[in-house]
């Protein structure tokens, strides 16, 4: 990935999460996501009365993205309005990512485009991958 690369996907980033919808928590996040073919697919939080049913920036870009048929990744980029503290993702996030691979990059912003740069396997360490359904059982016909 070139320095251009990581800097058009947080720049979108920052982009979309003037978009969210938060009016319960006013937790502003955005999400930009570099495909492996070099499209980039973005998304914001949209939060609901029910609580359950918010969705998160980071998963609104992978599933835009797996329905518009992007199934590689390079890298995902993540901004939110903390000032001193990067944003990190949540669990049912970093399952989502590793569900696409371990090895690829997300980058954790603060307003003022510094980041923290991490591998979706170092976020979610012992992970549950797809490879683990096909590992050998002790009662394969279970």
């Amino acid at each position: 990935m070139t320095d251009l690369d990581v800097q058009k996907i947080i720049q979108a980033s920052h982009e979309m999460k003037e978009k969210a919808y938060c009016p319960y928590s006013k937790f502003r996040v955005g999400a930009a996501l570099l495909c492996q073919d070099g499209t980039v697919i973005t998304g914001c939080n949209v939060e609901n009365a029910s609580y359950g049913l918010t969705i998160c920036a980071e998963r609104c870009a992978l599933t835009k993205a797996v329905s518009e048929g992007h199934r590689r990744f390079k890298a995902i980029a993540i901004s939110s309005d903390l000032k001193t503290s990067f944003i990190v993702p949540c669990g049912a996030c970093r399952q989502f990512m590793v569900e696409f691979g371990t090895d690829w990059n997300v980058y954790m912003t603060k307003p003022d485009d510094t980041y923290k740069l991490l591998k979706t396997g170092e976020l979610l360490p012992l992970s549950f991958v797809p490879e683990s359904l096909e590992e050998e059982r002790i009662n394969p016909k279970a």
